[in-house]
């Protein structure tokens, strides 16, 4: 069993570091699909929004799908299916090809991102301990393999319909192969209460919970989603920084939020989950303010650190809290924190960009601030609510 539980784990990361390098191969290519096609930058944030719609369909079917059928069964289908899909963009040769491609392509993503996200909570489960930060810390790690792969791809002269076509084909052997260490299906039964009742969800204590961690989970990735795409505006624009100094500004961001992951489930293991939120949406709420309110960049970059590594173990916890509610339905579960954290991720960028026709850039951090603490006085929602409903091993079969 336990070395079924190891494999189990390793495959996890797998799938995280494929979703990660599969949706950062997309990312890499956005240049030049976005030159081919004929399209301009504002007509491109329309089709990214396209995106993030069949990302947020896919959440649900995923979710769906996992608790019925199993993680095991869904999860290597989801990876086939966006790995497939990625090569559709690259494709592309009209705007009308490149939004219908998007659309596909987003939802296999998302589909891949519950399921596998439902069964890292199944591995959790099984080892007693928090072990989610680190999966999603791999994916982070995609994101980096993605970018060296395409600009590798890029020097040799690959064009996206290659590169992606390659990406795509590999992937698909990847998420097939692995599929056989993934845990098997075990049946659980629906969370009860003292008194042993069910808990049918049917707008009851569970369903009210799973919809406040939704909302915290949409103000975490609301300020994660303003940090990607107005980080490196904020030093060149305010600050006056150059762009290769600017590009630190993301840089510094990213690598203490995947070094915040890795450390993570360490210290939610000793002080629990309610204090990593806490005092993780604490510090990134000084550190974002940091950025809003400091004049010189060095400040400001260690600002952005802060930040991203305040925020780095905020979701884990989140998603994981969100499994471990009801094993029942883990996945449907999962699925709605993460389909409304991810409105809030595509929903950050937009917001900040309308608030600064009212206010300076840096001035609008301090909305981010304000959800960062707003997070860290709601973390208490992460206490388990009762002894019967807390995580338990699970008894693995063949």
């Amino acid at each position: 069993m336990e070395r079924a539980l190891r494999g189990a784990r390793i495959v996890t990361f797998i799938y995280f570091v494929l979703n990660g390098t599969l949706l950062g191969m997309w990312v890499v290519q956005i240049p030049a699909v976005e030159e081919r096609v004929g399209i301009s930058h504002a007509a491109l944030g329309g089709f990214l929004v396209l995106l993030g719609a069949g990302a947020f369909l896919g959440m649900q079917l995923g979710g769906r799908l996992s608790d019925r059928f199993g993680t095991r069964t869904v999860v290597p289908l989801a990876g086939v299916l966006c790995s497939a899909t990625l090569i559709l963009p690259g494709l592309a040769r009209e705007p009308w090809a490149l939004g219908a491609a998007l659309l596909v392509f987003g939802f296999g993503n998302g589909t891949l991102d519950v399921s596998m996200n439902a069964h890292a909570v199944q591995v959790e489960r099984a080892y007693q301990r928090p072990v989610m930060s680190a999966f999603h810390a791999t994916f982070s790690v995609g994101g980096v393999l993605a970018a060296l792969i395409g600009a590798a791809a890029i020097d040799i002269g690959w064009g996206p319909a290659t590169t992606l076509a390659v990406a795509a084909g590999l992937g698909v052997v990847a998420a097939l192969a692995s599929a056989r260490g993934l845990l098997p299906v075990v049946p659980e039964a629906p969370a009860t209460d003292a008194g042993g009742r069910s808990e049918v969800r049917k707008g009851g204590s569970v369903p009210v919970r799973i919809w406040l961690l939704a909302v915290l989970a949409l103000l975490v990735m609301l300020c994660e989603g303003a940090a990607n795409d107005w980080s490196v505006l904020h030093l060149k624009t305010v600050l006056g920084a150059s762009e290769s100094t600017a590009a630190f500004a993301y840089g510094t961001f990213a690598a203490t939020m995947t070094i915040g992951r890795l450390l993570a489930d360490r210290v939610s293991a000793r002080f629990g989950p309610v204090a990593v939120l806490r005092h993780g949406a604490t510090l990134a709420a000084a550190g974002i303010t940091l950025v809003a309110l400091s004049p010189w960049i060095w400040a400001a970059l260690a600002g952005w650190a802060l930040f991203g590594l305040g925020l780095s173990g905020c979701i884990p916890q989140l998603f994981s809290a969100a499994g471990h509610t009801d094993p029942a339905a883990a996945g449907t579960n999962v699925s709605r924190v993460a389909g409304l954290g991810y409105v809030g991720m595509l929903a950050g960028p937009a917001v900040i960009g309308w608030m600064t026709h009212l206010m300076p850039l840096n001035h609008t951090f301090l909305l981010p601030a304000l959800l960062c603490a707003t997070a860290a006085a709601a973390a208490g929602i992460l206490r388990t609510p009762r002894p019967a409903d807390r995580p338990h091993a699970v008894e693995l079969t063949s």
